[in-house]
């Protein structure tokens, strides 16, 4: 057998050299250094030794022997028992820090991966914490071409610094390679309304000053750990505790009404229906209870990033008191995102992404409710959410309570949602601030006496932006939104959009014979004159603002200023709004003012995923999502050539996910038969994401008469070619950009996609 000798060609190369025997000679190894060039070499049992390349001056390899060759002469040999032999390049320079910023009590840090680090060490200085800290390793998470770190529960501070430091496979720090930003500014989230107003302890697991109380518990959710996390959870009056095992099973510990620990669950990806352990509710999914009303729990459900997501369920909460909702998104929950449901108090739900429920018919094609409060639930704040083509967004209040269950609502953009912004019965609450964007039916309503202060809100292109049920607008024709009695709306400093198609709103200054929508006061500080009644139900508006012992401090906004505010880096919705976008078809020169179900964003949703892929040196998460593709491109290739997509009965290539139903086309093309194809009607659509900039072409039987498809519901193809004889219809290629998800969703009528072909633009 040939003996073969190597020199050092540093850098990715391995070599494969054996499996069984002992090493043989005197060892001398030195330890892992990145500094400097070295052997790497993997044995049978999977530990490793290091050499310094400097120190020799070859390898031998002859069948399965290894022998180093030393600079001075001497030699060491391996018999069989190498794995793997590889070479570590020496590592230079430091993490390169590509973006840092504070937040709301919280800041972030992007970086590239770093030669020669199997994970990072990431600490923090300043606000609370005097000397550098050390992070929970869970928050330093991997994204495939780069590596991110979160850090939660700071104070408000402009003097924050961030420290990134590289460590290799021995757990050693690369510090010389660490990086350092400094000057980040953290403020704190706003705490003006209802739910602080009766509870000063801090709602939750975090004080009011954005801290961790004392003593919190911490629980890290992925999709790898809902299920396996656990805690002692005390759950009898003599001290006695219970291995509660899963996320709603450590919430469930909590409904004993013993243990009231701080907790904290910080939900890191996507979490869907099957990941979890359990569901409370069978309607809601989490459900979160106290023993008896107004239990105090002290429970925070955080999203940690900008990428958390709740897929397939939401939550229940009754008979709570301290419970907190921040920064993640829900997206196809069972029936509601949050319901707050019996007996609840102090509770806090803020900046939160609520997309479409899960789809049903009628006033359910959007999902049930988005965000609910009812039942005798009081104190409640519900602020900065972001609203997306919601249905029946929020109802504060059923047909049993009796008031005045204070609510604060502020903040909120609702976001070419539907209706219910909110829908409020008996309750008193405060409206202000919010954005009301392309709302299609109506803003703010009122009914069975309810009390409620519209102030300072923009609403942009809303058809009834305030209603009070048999009065005023709603009076006209058979009633918009309720045959209940009435309830008494105050408006002060609100900003109409009067282009609005249809545009109706009624003061007490313009009202006619069916009375007014709100009666307009002077100054934020006016009462309404207790003359002042509801036609249907004679009651009146109870000036629970301006009654110093009922009302908190607080600064609104103008309304001029609303936009910029909701929609800004502190705005509605998630850090960042996000890691999902979606472009409404008046951002592209149409109103969109209906209440239509919209599919492209319907598929978009159903195809997301998060692009998370781990937690560095820990945990892997499989996102079903490649690392260096956008959210939603489940088992992307790279594209090679031309993509020839059919679909009879499925999709021919996995790029593709179909929603909706396959028709008969029945088509010939290039002497080819096809029965099937895809259904882009109100149900149907097409996803894909090419991995490089290609032409697309749509081929469309002519067995239905739509002859273009909307592209991302912005662009639609127009043009094409007939062919009678194959019975099918070819529409002008189209460019499209490499990295982008796509959604073919129904054109001006429904037609059947029976070809979809990508070429690339560089063939």
């Amino acid at each position: 057998m040939k003996k073969h000798s190597i020199a050092f060609a540093l850098g990715a190369m391995m070599i494969a050299v054996g499996t069984t025997a002992n090493a043989q000679s005197t060892d001398y190894s030195t330890a892992q250094n990145n500094y400097k060039n070295q052997i790497v070499v993997t044995l049978s049992d999977n530990s490793k030794k290091y050499y310094n390349t400097e120190d020799i001056n070859s390898i031998d390899i002859d069948n399965a022997k290894a022998t180093f060759n030393s600079q001075g002469g001497g030699s060491y040999t391996f018999n069989g028992n190498i794995n793997l032999l590889a070479f570590a390049k020496a590592v230079k320079g430091n993490v390169v820090i590509t973006e840092a910023k504070g937040w709301q009590e919280s800041a972030y840090v992007k970086f590239e991966k770093f030669t020669g680090a199997n994970t990072y060490n990431v600490y923090v200085k300043g606000g609370q914490y005097a000397e550098y800290t050390k992070i929970d390793d869970q928050l330093v998470r991997d994204y495939g071409s780069y590596g991110r770190a979160d850090i939660v529960g700071l104070k408000a501070s402009a003097d924050y610094s961030i420290r990134v430091v590289p460590v290799n496979d021995s757990k050693v720090e690369l510090t010389a390679n660490a990086s350092v930003v400094d000057g980040i500014s953290v403020v704190n989230y706003s705490r003006e309304g209802f739910a602080h107003k009766t509870w000063t302890k801090g709602i939750g697991a975090y004080n009011d000053d954005g801290t961790l109380k004392a003593g919190a518990r911490v629980l890290y959710v992925t999709k790898n750990t809902a299920k396996t996390i656990k805690v002692n959870v005390t759950t009898d009056s003599k001290g006695g505790v219970t291995e509660c095992v899963g996320m709603q099973a450590i919430i469930a510990g909590y409904e004993k009404g013993i243990d009231t620990t701080p907790i904290t669950f910080r939900i890191i990806g996507m979490l869907t229906a099957d990941d979890m352990d359990s569901f409370g509710s069978s309607e809601e999914g989490i459900q979160i209870k106290g023993k008896k009303a107004d239990s105090e729990l002290n429970i925070t459900i955080e999203g940690i990033g900008d990428d958390a997501t709740i897929g397939g369920f939401g939550f229940l909460v009754r008979n709570s008191k301290s419970v907190e909702f921040r920064n993640f998104g829900i997206m196809r929950c069972k029936d509601d995102g949050i319901s707050l449901d019996t007996d609840n108090s102090n509770i806090w739900i803020h900046n939160i992404d609520v997309f479409y429920g899960k789809h049903g018919s009628g006033d359910h094609a959007k999902g049930d409710g988005a965000i609910d409060v009812k039942s005798d639930s009081k104190y409640v704040t519900l602020d900065y959410c972001h609203f997306w083509d919601t249905g029946k967004s929020n109802m504060f209040g059923m047909k049993s309570e009796s008031g005045p269950n204070y609510i604060t609502y502020h903040h909120n953009w609702f976001d070419h949602s539907d209706s219910r912004h909110p829908r409020v019965r008996t309750m008193s609450v405060h409206v202000y601030n919010n954005y009301f964007d392309n709302v299609a039916k109506y803003g703010v309503g009122a009914t069975s006496g309810a009390s409620v202060f519209v102030e300072n809100n923009y609403f942009l292109k809303t058809k009834k932006p305030i209603l009070s049920s048999l009065q005023g607008t709603d009076a006209q024709g058979s009633g918009t939104f309720s045959g209940e009695n009435g309830g008494m709306i105050k408006a002060y400093g609100n900003y109409f959009d009067r282009t609005a198609t249809n545009f109706k709103y009624y003061t007490q200054a313009n009202a006619g014979s069916d009375g007014y929508d709100a009666y307009e006061t002077a100054t934020r500080s006016s009462a309404v004159p207790e003359t002042e009644v509801t036609k249907v139900g004679a009651t009146g508006y109870n000036n629970f603002d301006t009654d110093a012992s009922l009302m908190y401090a607080y600064t609104p906004d103008a309304a001029a200023d609303v936009p910029a505010v909701v929609t800004g880096y502190y705005g509605a919705g998630r850090l960042n709004h996000g890691d999902f976008s979606y472009t409404f078809k008046d951002n592209v020169g149409n109103d969109d003012t209906d209440s239509e179900y919209d599919t492209v964003l319907a598929s978009m949703l159903d195809s997301y995923k998060s692009s998370l892929v781990g937690i560095f040196g820990d945990e892997n998460i499989d996102s079903g999502n490649p690392s260096d593709t956008e959210p939603g491109d489940d088992n992307q290739q790279p594209q090679t050539g031309e993509v020839f997509g059919t679909f009879d009965g499925e999709p021919s290539n996995s790029m593709f996910t179909v929603v909706g139903d396959y028709g008969d086309g029945k088509i010939t093309y290039n002497d080819v038969y096809y029965k099937k194809g895809v259904k882009l009607n109100s149900k149907g659509s097409i996803t894909f994401t090419p991995s490089q900039d290609v032409k697309m072409t749509i081929v469309l039987a002519t067995a239905k008469s739509g002859r273009n498809v909307k592209v991302n519901g912005s662009q639609t193809t127009v043009g094409g070619t007939e062919n009678t004889a194959g019975a099918y219809y070819e529409l002008e290629p189209i460019t499209l950009t490499g990295g982008t998800q796509y959604v073919l969703a129904k054109g001006s009528e429904e037609s059947i996609v029976m070809i979809v072909k990508l070429t690339p633009t560089a063939e």
